[in-house]
């Protein structure tokens, strides 16, 4: 078989199966031509989601008549001269294909009319193709700027076409890249309309604020953060501005998570994973944060020039941008109150009427909760607890007290630890603290705060009513302090968690592979007071556990057995530096929730007080490491309106 050179037609029709996998890729990759053109006002016009019609018009610098027959050939570009320019791209599109391409595989018509030193041509040129055919360019009537058709989108590749998705399916995803762009460019006004039918109309120069809120949707408004970091010497000159949404509006795909890169939309793994980072302990792993990160650079810094579609980028010093980014993020959330204010639904409680409603069944203890709190003066603000307990004492049955005398009752049976140090330090039946022994001299003075059903600690704030989650905000305490002993981040040099030898190892099974792994993970069990080594083809022996983890009661071996299999998983890994970290943070998630107070732990009044006020030493007290939240808060104003004042 002779080797030959292809044709231009099948050359176009190989590099649209790059660049033009569906109607979306179109929308992009005019779009971006038109930014680059300079225009300020862009409109797209779908019919049936882009099978039939893709209309793209703008009011750009436009292309001269005699350049036309030259913009839809392959190569083609006026952005890029030398092979230098390459080094420093400054512009969305540069490689010259994507008009070839879709001319290539669809009927398309071109209507320009340029403008020049600031003066538009008289007369607009058309240049019509289909395929291969080209029509010679013949005069029109339209406005400065530049008009792209595009019909019947993979016409002459019928193996193409048919594996185009349903019209609502293909204009999901143009939707979807629309507003990606303009979410990267404010300045800049986008109309879109499907079958004639408004679907977002954006004005040119909002400010970045303003086009934020207005893509990602004005009822998440007050729920979104701003920060910034400009004019950074460290970082060539870079400056970073964005908007991070609170925990509690997290999603369950990146779909609300925006990242550009000097007017570009891009997808990083690396940014990506710095803005995870950011939010690590604040929500659940399998929830993505809602945020718009903006970076603008020098050109050199990236290199855009890695994938046909130029999503995907490179940086010239990827930790640097790593650290920027996760460390902005990270910052704008320990400024700003995270704890999550309860929804209380208009029909959670029948509107105030003079005639009796029918109850809603509720627990006697409860509902002696609730009737004390009516009987309040309007402007009380909070309540004490004595005052509440004499109060419902007097209307509560025996049968259902409400408190059960929790300020006096210790927890029985558990051995409390200093976390810094691993040290036993009383049992609970001595009436020792729950948490983390205190220096001397800790003012443990009284405060408005009640324990509910052994797991809620309820307090008030200036805003209203807190309740917090007592095992989860231990859980984070205990995270943080553990976390602070193991990275040495105030003591200034890391430190192994305290070891308890045991007398008789603990025996565990484990397969070939899974003794491999705890191999691979010893230098990490090591630095947490873990030690375990082989003693025959199956199984390992545990030689050495936490201290402060026994004296928690937390039973070794399924501690151990859940760790081998998030191993197995990948959940714990310490391949890279990145990896490594990951594997600390998982391991002390699981040594913290084992052995945080739980739920059903009575608490003393003074444990209680300890609780909340290691809960203002710590940062992050508002989700535990899981990314739950610990403390909800029910404001004034809602009370107010539930019982009807």
């Amino acid at each position: 078989m002779k080797i030959r050179k292809l044709p231009t037609l099948l050359i176009n029709q190989i590099a649209a199966g790059e660049v033009i996998e569906r109607p979306a890729s179109i929308v992009k990759e005019c779009v971006e031509n038109s930014i680059d053109a300079q225009a300020t006002q862009i409109d797209i016009a779908i019919e049936q989601g882009g099978h039939q019609l893709i209309r793209i018009s703008d009011n750009g610098l436009g292309i001269a008549e005699d350049e036309l027959e030259l913009a839809v050939s392959p190569h083609a570009t006026s952005k890029l001269h030398s092979p230098d320019q390459l080094a420093a791209i400054g512009t969305l599109g540069f490689r010259g294909e994507a008009l070839a391409s879709i001319s290539s595989v669809s009927r398309t018509k071109i209507t320009s009319r340029p403008t020049r030193d600031g003066k538009a041509a008289e007369a607009a040129a058309v240049l019509e193709v289909e395929g291969s055919r080209l029509s010679p360019p013949y005069p029109a009537a339209c406005a400065p700027g530049t008009i792209i058709d595009v019909r019947d989108l993979f016409f002459n590749t019928p193996a193409r076409r048919k594996f185009l998705r349903q019209p609502s399916t293909e204009f999901a995803q143009i939707n979807e890249i629309v507003t990606r762009i303009a979410m990267c460019n404010h300045n800049i006004g986008f109309r879109l309309t499907h079958n004639d039918r408004k679907i977002t109309d954006l004005p040119p120069n909002q400010t970045r604020a303003q086009r934020v809120i207005s893509l990602v949707g004005k009822d998440i408004k007050n729920g979104l953060l701003e920060f910034s970091h400009e004019d950074l010497a460290e970082h060539g000159g870079a400056t970073l501005w964005g908007m991070a949404g609170l925990p509690e509006i997290a999603r369950a795909t990146n779909k609300f998570l925006y990242l550009c890169i000097n007017g570009r939309v891009i997808k990083d793994r690396n940014l990506i994973h710095a803005v995870r980072e950011a939010y690590r302990g604040l929500i659940p792993p399998e929830k993505t944060p809602v945020a718009a990160v903006f970076i603008e650079m020098p050109a050199e810094d990236v290199d855009v020039n890695v994938h046909p579609s130029k999503a995907e980028v490179r940086f010239r010093k990827p930790k640097q941008y790593f650290g920027l980014v996760r460390n902005a993020i990270r910052q704008c959330l320990l400024d700003n109150d995270l704890m999550p204010t309860a929804k209380l639904s208009d029909d959670a409680v029948p509107a105030f009427r003079p005639v009796e409603q029918e109850k809603v069944p509720e627990t006697e203890a409860t509902q002696a909760f609730v009737d004390y709190f009516k009987k309040m003066a309007p402007k009380q603000k909070g309540f004490a607890y004595q005052e509440v307990q004499r109060a419902i004492q007097t209307e509560v049955s025996k049968e259902a007290p409400l408190l059960n005398d929790t300020f006096t009752q210790a927890v029985s049976e558990q051995e409390v630890v200093d976390t810094e140090t691993g040290e036993v330090m009383a049992a609970a039946n001595d009436a020792a603290p729950i948490l983390a022994a205190e220096p001397q001299g800790l003012n443990l003075t009284p405060v408005k705060i009640l324990q509910i059903h052994n797991s809620f600690v309820v307090t008030e704030d200036d805003q209203g009513i807190v309740i917090i989650d007592q095992h989860a905000l231990h859980e984070r305490i205990m995270f943080e302090k553990l976390t602070a002993r193991v990275l040495g981040t105030n003591s200034g040099a890391p430190k192994s968690l305290e070891s308890q030898r045991l007398l008789m190892p603990e025996i565990i099974e484990a397969s070939q592979n899974e003794q491999e792994l705890l191999e691979e993970l010893k230098p990490l069990l090591v630095r947490l007071g873990i030690e375990v080594e082989p003693i025959g083809p199956h199984v390992v022996a545990l030689q050495a556990f936490p201290s402060f983890l026994y004296s928690r009661k937390v039973e070794a071996v399924p501690f151990m057995r859940e760790l081998i299999d998030k191993s197995l998983e990948g959940a714990i890994s310490i391949n890279d530096p990145a990896a490594e970290e990951n594997a600390l943070h998982e391991v002390l998630d699981m040594m913290s929730c084992k052995a945080a107070i739980k739920a059903g732990d009575n608490m003393t009044e003074d444990q209680l007080a300890e609780l909340l006020a290691q809960k203002d030493k710590f940062e992050r007290t508002s989700n535990c490491p899981h990314g739950r939240p610990t403390t909800l808060r029910l404001t004034l104003k809602d009370l107010y309106k539930q019982f009807g004042r």
